[in-house]
């Protein structure tokens, strides 16, 4: 949340509270976001200790003077990710709110619904493949889902890159210049992967002997950890599947014909190609960065591939909307009238989303869509205006696609899905787009 609306929060918290009788202890717990910010920051210490391990490159050298990143020594800090879970799983405050199996919700149609993660087929699958082991049998299931997403810091810090790694369990309910050096890149990426195999390594006892754990309802299970959903954005997902760049991280065709033949991508499938080509044919004709291990490998239950999950906020809302289909628009008016027309056309459809009124669940843009930096809540606030703007100024098609496009956002977007839901995103977005057997549109 921004500090602005942390501190309007505040405000309307403290006129709430004006109003109540004097000793009614409803005053706002802090000031303004100055106030929560300096309290977070006096915070010494959490329950869960921070540990710290250093990694340098131990590879070949070069004859000459050697690139400084060959001898950087790189620190990773982390918190135990088993004391993280257990944590979570032990807070009250989440009792009631936890699924301590995998379910099946149907509506009152007898349609299946996908709700919370525990609804969800892969969460099933992995319940019966832990029910059918005499080793685990009887012990609950605890899906490990892990984000990552590079960011770089600028200020005083000489453009460093830091990759803040998340973790969160699924029973939890839903509400420089050395860039251009290949060996570099290479090293780079596979310290990515061998830091995540150490900072998730005490879970990895858990995953095969099911221990005891205190739960949010104060009940004691037997708990199995299985690694879950990697939520990531593509080119994370490019590093975290070991593939080229432009390729499908969970399959092999090509980008240029994603209905071609192809096969999905495995930890198995990777290994029968790194035992018959060679790194050159893996990279060319398959996508696959054939010296990478990918840090699933070490982890029983999980393979990288599978485990990937799309970005909806990066890939869908801020990616297909904001980067390209806005973008297509502008390109778009640039080539059929000018650049001198078309600025003036986009001016006015600034003007329209800039008049747009005042509305619940609506946001005014005074300045239309003149952004230094977009956010995600910026993106979607938009594509609630956006049609109306630039109706009359592009070809209908072009506003029916836009429209088709939007009505799977909001579909994908539902908090619950049935199966219904699933095939009516399927089938109006193909039918509205005009999408044949030739496309290699993915959905």
């Amino acid at each position: 949340m921004a500090g602005t609306k942390i501190d309007e929060l505040m405000q309307l918290w403290a006129a709430w509270a004006a109003m109540l009788p004097p000793n009614s202890g409803q005053k706002p717990p802090f000031a303004d976001h100055t106030d929560l910010y300096g309290s977070i920051d006096s915070i010494e210490l959490g329950e869960i200790a921070w540990q710290t391990f250093s990694v340098t490159y131990k590879g070949p050298r070069p004859d000459g003077e050697a690139p400084p990143w060959m001898d950087t020594e790189y620190d990773i800090w982390y918190r135990c990710p088993r004391q993280v879970l257990r944590n979570q799983l032990a807070n009250p405050d989440f009792a009631g709110e936890m699924d301590f199996s995998a379910k099946r919700v149907f509506s009152n149609e007898n349609k299946r619904e996908y709700q919370d993660f525990m609804s969800g087929n892969w969460a099933w699958d992995q319940s019966d493949i832990l029910a059918n082991d005499p080793a685990t049998h009887g012990a609950t299931f605890c899906p490990v889902i892990l984000g990552s997403d590079k960011t770089t810091v600028s200020v005083a810090t000489g453009q460093n890159e830091y990759y803040p790694l998340y973790l969160s369990n699924g029973l939890i309910h839903n509400a420089q210049f050395q860039r251009d050096d290949p060996k570099f890149r290479q090293f780079r990426r596979q310290l990515f992967h061998a830091s995540l195999n150490h900072i998730l390594q005490p879970l990895r006892p858990g995953m095969t002997v099911p221990e005891i754990t205190l739960c949010a309802d104060g009940h004691y299970r037997w708990m199995v950890y299985g690694l879950g959903p990697y939520i990531a954005d593509y080119p994370e997902q490019v590093l975290l599947a070991c593939i080229v760049q432009g390729w499908c991280p969970r399959c092999t065709s090509i980008s240029s014909d994603l209905d071609g033949p192809g096969t999905r991508r495995s930890h198995e499938h990777s290994k029968a190609l790194l035992e018959t080509f060679d790194l050159k044919t893996l990279w060319d004709d398959y996508g696959l960065v054939g010296d990478l291990v990918p840090f699933t490998a070490g982890f029983p239950r999980a393979d990288i591939h599978e485990l990937l999950s799309p970005d909806l906020l990066h890939q869908v809302i801020k990616g297909t909307f904001k980067d390209h289909l806005v973008t297509w628009v502008e390109e778009y008016l640039e080539l059929q009238h000018g650049k001198a027309a078309a600025a003036k056309i986009l001016a006015d459809i600034d003007r329209r989303i800039a008049a747009t009124p005042s509305f619940p669940g609506l946001r005014r843009f005074p300045q239309g869509r003149g952004f230094k930096q977009w956010t995600g809540d910026d993106s979607k606030a938009l594509m609630k205006v956006y049609l109306p703007a630039i109706a009359g100024h592009v070809p209908s098609q072009m506003v029916q696609a836009l429209s088709a496009f939007l009505d799977f956002c909001y579909l994908v977007r539902r908090s619950i899905i049935d199966e219904q839901t699933l095939t009516d995103i399927t089938l109006r977005y193909n039918a509205s787009i005009g999408l044949d057997e030739s496309s290699s549109t993915p959905v």
